[in-house]
């Protein structure tokens, strides 16, 4: 496995996992959605995610050898390719956050809709990329 997808599934995995912690976090407060004061966790999750992310990519880069470790062409299209892939999910997240606030549902609702589609956003980009390692890329 090369290191590019070693760094696609600590991604990936720390994307769902942070997440799943913000939702934790939010349903356990007892209140009504609306009402929970969803801001400190929310920035705490994505705070962490982030630390636990470059955590990980340097326990990785310690172990991994050096010559799997460059990137080549293919690499670089398949980053390319799966990103393009994974911001559907921005311009959807971004659509829905705007028809939101045109609407007044109110910033709960908006920044919720824009995190959870982040977080979709680098599952499917995640997914796209372990794909193309494992069975293949075919560049256009």
């Amino acid at each position: 496995m090369s290191s590019e997808e070693k760094r696609t599934w600590i991604m990936g995995l720390v994307a769902v996992g942070g997440y799943l912690t913000y939702l934790v976090i939010l349903l356990s407060a007892g209140a009504p959605l609306p009402e929970v004061d969803y801001v400190p966790a929310m920035l705490w999750t994505i705070g962490g995610a982030i630390l636990v992310s470059i955590v990980l990519n340097i326990v990785v880069g310690i172990f991994t050898p050096r010559a799997g470790a460059t990137k080549d062409q293919r690499d670089r299209e398949i980053y390319q390719t799966s990103e393009r892939i994974g911001q559907s999910f921005l311009v959807i997240g971004g659509v829905v956050a705007m028809l939101l606030a045109m609407f007044e549902l109110g910033y709960f609702w908006i920044a919720n809709v824009l995190y959870l589609c982040f977080v979709l956003s680098a599952i499917l980009s995640c997914t796209a990329r372990i794909i193309a390692y494992r069975r293949g890329f075919q560049s256009w």
